[in-house]
């Protein structure tokens, strides 16, 4: 891993057409790279990790990305 590795897996995520994923945020640590943030599906979460386990090969992953719920509420909000 280079002084550049982060910026790589950044713009991997960006550019890939299956992916084209701008919110995540590639952190290095002791044990290789770091992928936080939040996306609107554990399978959306999945194709990220994918992507840059098949990218970056020979680099350590950890998956710190949250899922959201992007679907519309089922309930009515009550206003005040």
């Amino acid at each position: 891993m280079n002084d550049y590795t982060e910026a790589e897996v950044q713009r991997a995520l960006a550019e890939d057409l299956g992916v084209a994923e701008q919110g995540i945020t590639v952190v290095r640590s002791e044990a290789g790279l770091v992928l936080c943030g939040d996306v609107e599906s554990p399978h959306r979460r999945d194709e990220i990790v994918r992507l840059v386990h098949e990218q970056f090969p020979g680099i350590e992953i950890a998956a710190d990305i949250g899922v959201t719920r992007a679907a519309a509420p089922t309930e009515a909000e009550e206003l005040a």
